[in-house]
């Protein structure tokens, strides 16, 4: 790492001004990771703070692990430094503190996996309409509500006057009350429930200010309304509050990220510093230049312009293809023409703004035969077999956790059934009991069959005999796998897949393994709650020779040497969506540029003529941010404005707007109209329906809105023919 006398004037700036607040605004590239990892060696090695007083807080793992490293490179040992994602931070919080929560030590964490699980359970008690309730709509209403730091009480005290929302908020409530039972939170709870801990308990409040004398945020413009209000509990006392981040790539706002907190900093801190940080040590000027140009068109940001001393280096490449499939040909054949260049495959990333979008990419390369990997997919420790170990890890921990339990009592089968398990889990209800528990009472087995008790008895003895004992959670794993019966029932089926499956269950082995030799102390409550706080951007490995493909969400915080933007098309980059939100396509905006800025020699940007997606045949619009490039760091700009025109088919609807007939429009002229139908209605507008009665807007796209309905759920209908009218 370079020695501070080698950072530019403005790092050394921010390095050394450690009293007070600091904003620190460090543009794509600019080298914020060791800014704030040489400001954490000053303040140790020239200032002389403990390491005990210092607090660091960034979003992934990744981003904590790499500064970890980094100071402990330039400072030796680092013994008490906390440097680590804000989940991290609650999660240690709420297990020291855990007798001032509402839960018992040992709670559980749930992933996004487990929380559908416990929704799904929620709507089905509650007799309500799994489609119009999915859960994922369901979590992204529950989790906005957490960000916002309302419980579930609050939440239907707020506005709790539609039918849909009244549902909303018993869902909300039962939710709540089946993560008490199970003695788990999720990851927003872990948030909320520190920020809970902190408000009501001043001495442990007062504790932690007096420790953290000094706190650094890491892209400090994803935060959200409760994370601003944890790091404001903690900095509020010493005011020695330093925030690292960039306006200009706040892409999360969808999920509760508020571009405020950075926007008005200086406002809620007075006397702060601000300091730019404006060199960009990873791209290209022509790519620099033409990020800058298309975000300059955004009016909510700090100003600043990011330059290089790297040269120009190649123009911004723009291409135009016939179709979607063309695209990803091109994508194809210019990889591997570029190999002879020196580059490997590692160094090509295809950045895409939906996910939908990988398919035709991944046919490409297959057939080409070049190696890829699809960054945003399943997770590693989504598959079967390794969420099923470790729900039965996670039972040794917490045999309270109903939720891994009823995954996996049947996991391999071992004579419990539907109606078995139905059976003790209705025991269970009653007295108000998990379902672990009642497993071995008398009047609960005396129920059951011979063959139940026999192979619960076993299951029990396994995850007793882990849970009473001092084992290594090698040793836990290893124990489980035999006692349970999981890998001899895969070795039984002889099959390619088991075999599979038994390979992944053999390489989980080899992650406990590294984990244990990271941390020879290492607890089985410590590894769970490492893999449950993994985020899809540590799952990169950049020792992986193949071609990455990724959403541009997924893409921030890597670079690569080449990169391609395909889909630039209106309706796509932006998103439809975009229009119907205040700054939704400013938010839009900032994601082309931070898909642009991850481009370090090559940047190509592609929009297809014409593209299928969702069985949709569709002539395209070129996208408007390609419009807003300087041209002069453009190739193939005199592509621009080639606009084709013509006809295409389009479903337009019957009577009650359900899609049926089929007409032909002129392509130009059906944009208009639908541009018109949009803008009648918008997200949230109660209507009335001549058939369905009274319902709220949720989604308003291409001259259709979906609609739920109290009467008869959600419904996607044709605007210009739906009998629909504003209330």
């Amino acid at each position: 790492m370079r020695p501070i006398e080698n950072l530019n004037p403005q790092q050394i700036d921010a390095v050394k001004h450690t009293e007070g607040p600091l904003l620190i605004l460090a543009g794509a590239g600019s080298g914020k990771t060791g800014t704030m990892t040489h400001r954490i060696a000053y303040l140790i090695q020239d200032k002389g703070v403990s390491p005990w007083n210092i607090l660091a807080v960034t979003f992934t793992n990744k981003a904590a692990g790499e500064m970890r490293d980094r100071v402990e490179a330039l400072t030796g040992s680092i013994a008490g430094l906390w440097i680590m994602t804000f989940h991290a931070l609650c999660l240690r919080m709420l297990r020291a503190h855990s007798d001032r929560t509402d839960h018992k030590s040992g709670f559980v964490v749930y992933d996004p996996t487990d929380q559908k699980v416990v929704v799904k359970s929620c709507v089905k008690d509650l007799d309500l309409d799994d489609k119009k309730f999915a859960p994922n709509y369901v979590l992204s209403v529950i989790s906005d509500a957490k960000g916002k730091g309302k419980r579930a009480a609050d939440f239907e005290a707020d506005g709790a006057d539609t039918r849909l929302r009244r549902h909303l908020a018993d869902i909300y409530t039962a939710y709540e009350e089946s993560l008490k039972r199970n003695n788990a939170m999720d990851f927003d709870d872990l948030i909320l429930n520190a920020v809970d801990l902190l408000d009501k308990n001043p001495d442990v409040l007062d504790e932690y200010r007096n420790r953290f004398r000094y706190v650094m945020v890491d892209e400090y413009q994803d935060t959200d309304p409760l994370q601003y209000k944890l790091i404001s509990l903690l900095a509020i006392k010493h005011r020695n509050l330093c925030v690292v981040g960039d306006d200009d790539q706040c892409i999360y706002q969808w999920r509760g990220a508020d571009i405020n907190n950075i926007l008005d900093f200086e406002r809620d801190f007075k006397g702060t510093k601000v300091i730019k940080l404006e060199q960009n040590y990873r791209s290209n000027g022509n790519i620099l230049n033409g990020a800058n140009s298309i975000i300059a068109h955004n009016a909510g940001r700090k100003s600043k312009k990011l330059w290089t001393d790297r040269g120009d280096g190649e123009l911004i490449q723009f291409e135009q293809t016939d179709d979607e499939k063309a695209e990803a040909r091109f994508v194809a054949k210019t990889i591997t023409e570029q190999l002879d260049e020196g580059y490997d495959w590692k160094d090509f990333a295809v950045l895409y703004r939906t996910n939908a979008q990988s398919r035709t990419f991944e046919e490409s390369l297959s057939a080409m035969q070049i190696p890829y990997r699809v960054l945003g997919g399943l997770r590693y420790y989504d598959r079967k077999e390794i969420k099923d170990m470790l729900c039965y890890m996670r039972l040794v921990s917490n045999p309270d956790d109903d939720v891994s339990l009823t995954r996996i009592i049947s996991e391999p089968r071992r004579g419990v059934g539907e109606k078995t398990y139905e059976k003790i889990a209705a025991f269970a209800y009653a007295r108000g009991s998990s379902i672990f528990a009642m497993l071995t009472d008398e009047d609960v087995l005396d129920s059951l069959t011979q063959r139940a008790r026999g192979a619960l008895a076993g299951f029990v003895g396994a995850i007793n005999k882990y849970a009473s004992g001092s084992y290594k959670v090698s040793e836990i794993y290893d124990g489980l796998l035999k006692d349970s019966g999981y890998l001899g029932a895969l070795e039984a089926q002889n099959s390619v897949e088991a075999e599979g499956r038994i390979e992944n269950l053999l390489e989980f082995r080899s992650v406990i393994l590294d984990y244990e030799t990271e941390d020879a102390q290492l607890s089985l409550s410590d590894f769970l709650e490492r893999i449950s706080l993994l985020a899809d951007i540590d799952n990169h490995d950049n020792s992986e020779n193949a071609v990455t493909l990724m959403t541009l969400h997924s893409a921030k915080g890597l670079e690569f040497p080449v990169v391609f933007m395909p889909g630039m098309e209106d309706g796509l980059f932006p998103s439809a969506r975009s229009s119907e939100n205040p700054g939704g396509v400013e938010e839009e905006r900032r994601l082309c540029y931070v898909g642009m800025t991850r481009a370090m020699d090559r940047l190509y940007m592609i929009r297809a003529k014409s593209r299928t997606m969702y069985g949709r045949w569709d002539r395209t619009l070129e996208s408007r941010f390609l419009r807003e490039i300087d041209t002069s760091c453009l190739s193939g700009a005199e592509k621009l404005g080639q606009e084709t025109t013509g006809y295409f088919h389009e479903a337009i609807g019957a009577e009650d707007g359900f899609a049926e007939a089929e007409i032909y429009r002129p392509f130009d002229q059906l944009k208009r109209a639908k541009a018109e139908l949009v803008n009648e209605f918008k997200v949230g507008d109660r209507v009335r329906h001549s058939k369905f009665g009274e319902g709220a807007v949720i989604e308003v796209y291409a001259g259709t809105v979906t609609v739920i309905f109290g009467s008869v759920g959600k419904k996607k209908l044709a605007v210009d023919v739906a009998p629909l009218e504003l209330i």
